[in-house]
């Protein structure tokens, strides 16, 4: 009898190990998905403020609302309101990520990045190209 009560306890060890092993695996997955959907989300207001600005006329600094002004003028997100990370003009910092944006005459490249201890990594989470006011004109491409 006390060798069947020792085999179970042992089992029992053994389940309750994987079931733990399992639900940290599981939650640090999560955290990642949960990080990232949350720059995506950043993102996703950044695109927001790229097609009003294009839409919003040039005396209230925007790019006119016509369709022969390009997006050059967003060099930086300084035009968009967003407040400079430090020394740079040209990245907006949030807790899920680090975004930079390249104006171009086609159109604005948001690039979203990971961050490391708080700083910009050169690791990239996805990278928008916005060349319009619409829905349409919103393309994705996500980083493997």
């Amino acid at each position: 009898m006390g060798q069947q009560q020792l085999l179970l306890l042992v089992l029992g060890i053994v389940i309750v190990g994987i079931a733990v092993v399992a639900g940290i695996q599981a939650f640090s997955e999560g955290k990642g998905k949960a990080e990232q959907d949350a720059a995506v989300t950043d993102a996703m207001r950044i695109i927001s403020d790229v097609q009003a600005w294009k839409l919003k006329p040039q005396a209230f600094g925007g790019g006119s609302g016509t369709a022969d002004v390009n997006f050059a003028a967003l060099n930086s997100l300084k035009p968009l309101g967003y407040p400079n990370a430090g020394t740079t003009a040209d990245k907006y910092i949030t807790s899920s990520g680090c975004y930079t944006i390249d104006g171009a005459t086609t159109g604005a490249t948001i690039t979203i990045l990971k961050l490391a201890s708080g700083a910009c990594s050169a690791t990239t989470i996805a990278t928008v190209v916005v060349n319009g006011p619409n829905s349409s004109n919103i393309a994705w491409s996500y980083a493997s």
